[in-house]
């Protein structure tokens, strides 16, 4: 997961930063930063909070999963 899926994750099901941090158990500024490049996650951080999103009906793409371009995002 990268911060634009996150981002994009988030925004497909109308979640804040501080509700994707609750529901993955992390700080607000770990999602913020994470998103804006700041920081990244450690592996454990990013599989919570990538399990968090899909728990709550985003489904991630990988690169080549789609027809065109890269990785990406969409409801399940």
């Amino acid at each position: 997961m990268t911060p634009e899926q996150c981002r994009a994750a988030r925004a497909i099901i109308n979640m804040t930063q501080t509700q994707a941090a609750k529901a993955a158990g992390v700080s607000d500024v770990t999602i913020r930063n994470y998103e804006t490049g700041k920081t990244e996650l450690q592996p454990a951080t990013r599989k919570v909070l990538q399990a968090a999103l899909e728990s709550a009906g985003v489904t991630f793409l990988g690169e080549g999963e789609t027809t065109t371009g890269g990785p990406g995002v969409r409801l399940r």
